[in-house]
This record gives C-alpha cells, structure tokens and sequence, in this order.
C-alpha cells in the first residue's frame, strides 16, 4: 500500500496547521479520496506530509522509541484501512492525529494491565525502524529531561494525551478536543489535573531562592561636637584626679580650705 516499511523521521514538529492545504500539491481530502478511489501513492503522500508531527506525539505520549513507532505503525494501517469511512466532520489532520493518539492509548492501557520491566536507554538498536534521531536534551539538562518524561509517563492516559497536545505540541485546545473527540471543557479539566499532578511530582525541580544574608546594622555615630562662635565647644571632662584640679584663680581646693580654717 506504499506504508508498510516507511521511516518515520524524529525531528521536531512545527506549529499545529489549521488548513489542510499544503503550500503546494493537492489538499488532504483530495489525497485521501484518490486514495480511496486506488491511487497507489496517493496515502503515502499523506503520510509524509504529515509524519512528523504524527511522530512527535507518538514519541511523547509513549515516551520510547520502539513502541511509538509500533504505535504509529498501527494507527497508519488502520487509517489507510478505514479511509473510505472518513467523513469529513473534521480536517484530516485532526483525524489522523485522532487515530495515533487512539493506538497510543491502547498501548498504554495494555502495558498498564501487563506491566514489563522497560531496558534501560541505550540498549535497543538505534535503528528502530522511525529513521530519526530523538532529538536529545543538553547534556546538562539530560537528568531533568529523564526525570519529567517519568513523570509523564504516571499520569493517567488521557490526561497525559491531552497534556502532550496541548502543552508539548502547542495545539489549540479546540483542536485538541477535535483530536480526542471530547469536548473543550474536558480537555481543560485533563490538563488542569495532569499539571497539579505534574506540579507535585516536579515540585524538587524549582530553583530555589536564597535567603538574603541580614546585614549589620549599623553603628550610630557619636555627634561631633558642636562649633561656631555662639557656641562653646564641650570637652568630655578633665581626666585628671580631683587632687589636681585647680580653681580659677591657679590654686588647688585643698589650699583654698585650710586658708579658710
């Protein structure tokens, strides 16, 4: 069917398109009719026009790599499958979307009700069949990165889809309730709990903020002393015994009593 056997590349995906309509080249809808209607490549067409962003969720809804693109893999068979079927109450793109997030799902629930013991990175091929690198985090945010895709991963299903769209991909939350056939105001409430949920779990990972060290405070000075030629200047007192201080008139107090007696 021209599907089976293609690469999915890794890069990183654009802004959400509203319209079908490619710069250049047959709309969506044309290609899937063609398809429909036995063009050979017509599907293939489809599929690598919008295979990047299709992966980009696939890859962090499941958050590894060989079930992402196993998961991809189905949601591209059962859409070419069900193609004659498509009715038209949405934009392709939203119903392609629609199908992946579905098969993501559906991994998800079932490693849920028989969990596996994941290996760890770096032990499975690099080619995996996707035909694109991850793209990989700074060296020195690799451990954080590690740490939210975990952190991802134990949110519930659908909160985690609808966090993944939203959030990760930028898509408006209109076409994300298009996406999940759910209305607006449920896509709201999965992202507001996910994020709590998120805001709890990544708490540790908020910078935070140093305690100013307390000043000294500072020391008043001593007025200086006061100056000018109405003013008499003020000494802090004679530091001389009282034996030695001195009358006026020279003489000691002492000599000034015994003159008196």
């Amino acid at each position: 069917m021209g599907v089976r056997g293609e690469r999915v590349t890794g890069g990183p995906a654009g802004p959400p398109v509203s319209s079908s309509v490619p710069l250049s080249g047959p709309a969506d809808l044309d290609l899937l009719h063609a398809h429909v209607a036995g063009d050979p490549h017509a599907f293939a067409e489809l599929f690598h026009r919008h295979r990047d962003r299709l992966w980009a969720v696939a890859l962090r809804t499941l958050g590894d790599r060989e079930e992402a693109a196993d998961a991809l893999q189905d949601a591209l068979l059962s859409a070419h499958r069900a193609a004659g079927r498509f009715r038209g109450d949405s934009a392709v793109t939203t119903w392609l979307h629609r199908i992946v997030v579905n098969a993501c799902l559906d991994r998800i629930r079932r490693r849920q009700a028989h969990p596996t013991v994941p290996l760890p990175d770096g032990v499975r091929e690099t080619d995996s069949g996707t035909g694109g690198v991850e793209p990989a985090a700074p060296v020195q945010d690799h451990d954080t990165a590690l740490v939210v895709r975990q952190a991802l991963a134990e949110l519930p299903a659908e909160q985690r889809a609808a966090l993944i769209l939203v959030d990760v991909q930028g898509y408006p939350v209109a076409e994300v309730a298009r996406i999940l056939d759910v209305a607006e105001g449920t896509v709201k409430s999965r992202c507001a709990r996910g994020r709590a949920r998120l805001a709890t779990q990544l708490g540790h990972l908020r910078p935070t903020r140093q305690k100013p060290e307390p000043q000294a405070t500072p020391q008043r000075a001593e007025p200086a002393p006061a100056t000018g030629p109405n003013v008499p200047a003020v000494t802090r007192g004679n530091p001389r015994s009282p034996e030695g201080v001195r009358s006026g008139s020279g003489r000691s107090r002492r000599d000034l009593h015994q003159e008196d007696a």
